[in-house]
């Protein structure tokens, strides 16, 4: 899998200085925008994972955001946005390339009744989501501690309502990554930045041979941040067999190029 793109989603560092009490009720304003609030167990989880987060940080690199107000809007404000994208009941959501845990960690907590699959190829990173959601008494979240592309020909195929992935890598390569996840009918998300107009085009050949059906892009609304959008590709088939492609016979290479 690719390495983080930096500068996908931007962030104003002057914000987030607020008082505690006002992030949280930035946490449920944007939780309500979906119908969801959240209990006050939800956010002493979501505000004791940012604490985890930075801390872990220090011994390996998890995110580059070191100051706690800033990765309250960034990481925690900014997973809880998906929430209008997901279904109303039970559902399956894995997060490919979860990284530190956002969105999925985030998600797992606002949305207890997802059962959420963190995939993560990076084995000091998938302890940490491990030790975390632990931490966090989050029951319903599962660690996968290998490549996209082997869990896409895995169990975990054509068996999810919705596959996340945030700032991972270019549209085309989510694409062949996380489609082969989500089963006929539900969808991929990818939260993405500015940078998507110019990747939209280059990935649509990949989306429609992986049984994707044309992208919609949803902007999003979230203070000090700038270009943020969800963009959203429904599963309208079963993806071929031959993908995802093994990392041997992909060499880096996007579908159709």
């Amino acid at each position: 899998m690719g390495t983080r793109r930096q500068g996908e989603r931007v962030l104003d560092r002057t914000v987030g200085s607020a008082h505690p009490t006002g992030m949280i009720e930035l946490w449920n304003e944007i939780a309500g925008r979906a119908g969801v609030a959240l209990s006050h167990l939800q956010t002493a989880q979501l505000d004791r994972y940012i604490t985890l987060l930075l801390e872990a940080n220090k011994r390996m690199n998890l995110t580059r955001i070191p100051d706690r107000a800033t990765a309250d809007v960034a990481h925690v404000a900014d997973a809880l946005t998906v929430l209008p994208h997901l279904p109303a009941g039970a559902h399956r959501l894995a997060d490919v390339g979860s990284g530190g845990g956002v969105p999925g960690l985030v998600l797992a907590s606002a949305r207890p009744d997802a059962q959420v699959f963190l995939i993560e190829s990076t084995k000091k990173k998938a302890e940490f989501l491990r030790e975390t959601a632990a931490a966090l008494d989050l029951a319903n979240v599962t660690v996968i501690a290998d490549r996209a592309e082997a869990a896409g020909r895995g169990e975990l195929r054509d068996s999810c309502d919705v596959v996340i992935a945030r700032a991972v890598a270019a549209m085309t390569f989510l694409a062949e990554w996380c489609l082969p996840l989500v089963k006929k009918g539900g969808k991929f998300l990818a939260m993405k930045g500015a940078k998507i107009a110019e990747e939209l085009p280059e990935a649509q050949t990949a989306i429609r041979l992986l049984s994707g059906a044309p992208a919609v892009v949803h902007p999003v609304e979230l203070p000090g941040t700038e270009h943020h959008v969800i963009v959203e590709v429904v599963k309208i088939g079963r993806t071929p067999l031959d993908y995802p492609r093994d990392p041997t016979v992909a060499k880096g290479k996007a579908i159709g190029a």
